[in-house]
């Protein structure tokens, strides 16, 4: 009689004491390839870990005995480049962060979505691939907020992403654009190769062809030797130019030939090279009136233009400002190695009412700088700086959230209007709904409703 042939495939470890939870989410992985081992205990999760290293760890947080951030912390000091994927459906803010402190990879909430499992082991596996080829781990770049735009960015890059298109990343300076094209080349199939990035605002107009392209010895005055270009050095990678809409036109008619012919030569050398390379750009402009002006090629726009982003104004998606500011917060903890700091009820109103001009990066900054600077643990109304605080600024925030800035129709801008009405409403009720229905003079049930619809929720806000 002969052996069964063994299992090949990348191997996860799932710890639950649930037994119904360990079987569904086997049956999921098993399905996509994944061999899979289940332990009902943190100790017995302990000993399977030890007996054969996986290559992804599900690993729920309310087990008896050990639970499971006790046997993340264990797991960590063992081996630091497993994924671990911490499972809860009774999870609260501080043992997010808590996880996320410990170098969780990712959160799930029960019950358990497939649509988020399948990104998850799409990138532990190429992880493995590039541990096994000696390459460093990926580096996260969390897509922070679950507003309906966020949720619509994500949702575009889970389709976009396998399918190797062209991407034009369009939205205001600090809105996370490059963030964006991060999470494009990590979900893609070219995530174990390089992604490069240049900034064609920042590179002199006589220089950015040689970043571009590279060079050769004599190409021109300084080139005292050969220098591969981005466009090599991102081969079977992903190049992402960050402000194209500055791009020179002499420069701009060169990239499209080398993305029509997938070929380029450096400068002063005849040598074709080829590359392949998946191009995502992006800008805070209006290429369509650069195409208008002549300052920007139709061609040019209509080769990178396959697959459209627009990432929105943090101004447009206040309700991601409090997960923007605790991921932060959590953030510079580790970065910074300074005692973890919360933010007032009173503090946070006056940053859910700012406007955020700066958008994401400005937020970021803030945060950093708030960690350094206040001593207490607790970051008070006191500790913000003037713009956010004075009664002048918080007229302005308000009006230009009530006035639907950004919005492109009559009936966004009095959804914005709405929206940003009923915000205010609930800050000024202490986030109390039955208050606030009273005090707009509506049935409460029906400010629930619309609490739903506009994606705003008081607890998490009032947090």
């Amino acid at each position: 009689m002969k052996d069964k042939p063994k299992k090949t495939g990348p191997l996860a470890l799932i710890v639950d004491d649930e037994v119904a939870i360990c079987t569904s989410l086997s049956g999921v992985l098993e399905d996509e390839g994944w061999r899979c081992v289940s332990a009902h205990s943190g100790r017995q999760g302990m000993i399977e870990y030890k007996a054969n290293p996986p290559d992804i760890v599900f690993l729920d947080v309310w087990m008896p005995g050990m639970d499971g951030i006790e046997v993340l912390q264990s797991l960590k000091e063992m081996r630091d480049d497993i994924p671990v994927v911490i499972m809860s459906g009774h999870a609260t803010i501080e043992t997010a962060v808590k996880a996320t402190k410990l170098g969780a990879f990712d959160f799930l909430e029960k019950p358990l979505s497939l649509d988020k499992i399948l990104p998850m082991i799409a990138q532990a596996r190429v992880m493995k691939e590039r541990r096994e080829k000696g390459g460093l781990p990926l580096k996260r770049h969390d897509l922070i907020g679950d507003s309906p735009a966020m949720q619509q960015i994500k949702k575009q890059i889970k389709v976009v992403a396998p399918r190797n298109a062209w991407v034009l990343i369009t939205g205001e300076n600090g809105t996370g654009k490059e963030v964006v094209a991060m999470n494009v080349h990590a979900s893609s199939s070219r995530a174990a190769k390089p992604f490069i990035a240049l900034n064609c605002a920042a590179i002199p107009e006589n220089l950015i062809e040689s970043e571009l392209f590279g060079h050769v010895k004599g190409a021109f005055t300084g080139a005292t030797g050969t220098q591969r270009g981005k466009f090599e050095l991102a081969h079977e990678g992903t190049l992402f130019l960050d402000e194209i809409g500055d791009m020179a036109l002499k420069t701009q008619a060169k990239i499209l030939r080398v993305l029509q012919e997938r070929q380029l030569e450096r400068l002063g050398d005849d040598e074709t090279i080829a590359v392949d390379v998946r191009v995502i750009a992006a800008t805070n402009k209006d290429l369509a009136e650069g195409i208008r002006d002549g300052s920007f090629r139709e061609d040019l726009f209509y080769r990178l233009n396959v697959v459209p982003f627009h990432l929105p104004p943090l101004r447009e998606r206040a309700e991601d400002v409090c997960d923007l500011i605790r991921h932060f917060l959590a953030a510079m903890t580790v970065e910074l190695k300074e005692p973890e700091k919360s933010v007032s009820p009173e503090a946070m109103e006056h940053l859910m009412a700012y406007s955020w001009p700066g958008n994401v990066r400005e937020l970021r900054n803030l945060v950093e700088r708030l960690c350094i600077m206040v001593p207490g643990e607790v970051i008070q109304v006191e500790d913000l700086p003037e713009q956010l605080t004075s009664a002048a600024a918080r007229e302005d925030s308000r009006a230009a959230n009530a006035a639907g800035m950004g919005a492109s129709t009559l009936k966004e801008a009095k959804s914005d209007f709405e929206r940003a009405y009923i915000l205010d409403k609930l800050q000024e009720n202490a986030w109390n709904v039955s208050k606030t229905a009273e005090a707009i003079g509506i049935e409460r049930s029906n400010l629930h409703r619309k609490l739903r619809a506009y994606n705003i929720d008081p607890k998490r806000l009032k947090e």
